[in-house]
């Protein structure tokens, strides 16, 4: 189960645990407890109670979308026009099995919805407009921008930062 996260309590050790793991998932326990001074046994239960809280969410590995034959990525807003009904509940349930998909965020402003998409090319993605995105519960509107290039990638989170904000 799942805590409330502004309920964790976090000490410097947990933050730099935190730090090497999304530098490095497949860090091994003894390299972690190197690493952080500590024996490999409450390495290992620290890692474990964070996992258990939610604070890490998983492992897998950051692949690149371009050599795998993805040449397209796309930011798409989509917006709905009455938000009274099960629309969006449906929406967002549909929306879990397009695996072209990445990301899915409900947002505030003129969009109602902000997707990320992969696709082989712009074939591809109109055919994933067409057939699957346009016949979803709710949508009235979908605007598509494409990534000319990728200036920065990246899941790390800024630790250092959170935790001097949250020792105070």
């Amino acid at each position: 189960m799942r805590k409330n996260l502004s309920k964790i309590k976090l000490d410097e050790t947990d933050y730099a645990l935190l730090s090497l793991i999304q530098k490095d998932g497949r860090a091994s326990n003894v390299k972690l407890a190197q690493t952080l001074n500590l024996s490999e046994t409450p390495c290992w239960r620290r890692l474990k109670r964070l996992e258990e809280t939610g604070c890490i969410r998983g492992y897998q590995a950051s692949l690149n979308h371009r050599l795998l034959g993805f040449g397209v990525l796309a930011f798409v807003h989509v917006s709905f026009a009455i938000h009274t009904d099960d629309s969006p509940e449906l929406f967002e349930e549909a929306i879990q099995s397009i695996p072209e998909v990445l990301s899915c965020h409900h947002v505030t402003g003129e969009a109602d919805y902000f997707l990320q998409i992969v696709a082989e090319d712009l074939d591809a993605y109109g055919r994933l407009l067409s057939r699957q995105l346009r016949k979803l519960p709710g949508v009235t509107s979908i605007k598509s921008s494409f990534s000319l290039r990728e200036l920065k990638k990246s899941t790390d989170l800024p630790l250092e930062e959170n935790k001097q904000i949250s020792n105070k």
